[in-house]
């Protein structure tokens, strides 16, 4: 499971990052829209839940879809 913004349905509102316990919302500056930092997110969805634009998707990963392998880069 993931989470995912939808940059077309995201306004910016910021209540995303108000309401996020573990502070894992910030503003992508690029994309001009919410982000997630997935270092500190637990996915406890309060977020989705809370976003007034429903631009916060909850993704679930496919099980039959190969795992991504950790990289030099990831490490």
């Amino acid at each position: 499971m993931r989470i995912e913004v939808d940059v077309e349905k995201c306004t910016g509102c910021g209540i995303c990052k108000e309401e996020c316990p573990k502070g894992a919302k910030i503003w992508d500056v690029n994309k001009k829209a919410m982000a997630t930092n997935l270092r500190y997110c637990h996915l406890c969805t309060i977020c989705a839940s809370k976003c007034p634009e429903g631009a916060i998707l909850i993704v679930r990963d496919d099980p039959n879809e190969p795992k991504k392998q950790d990289t030099e880069e990831d490490l």
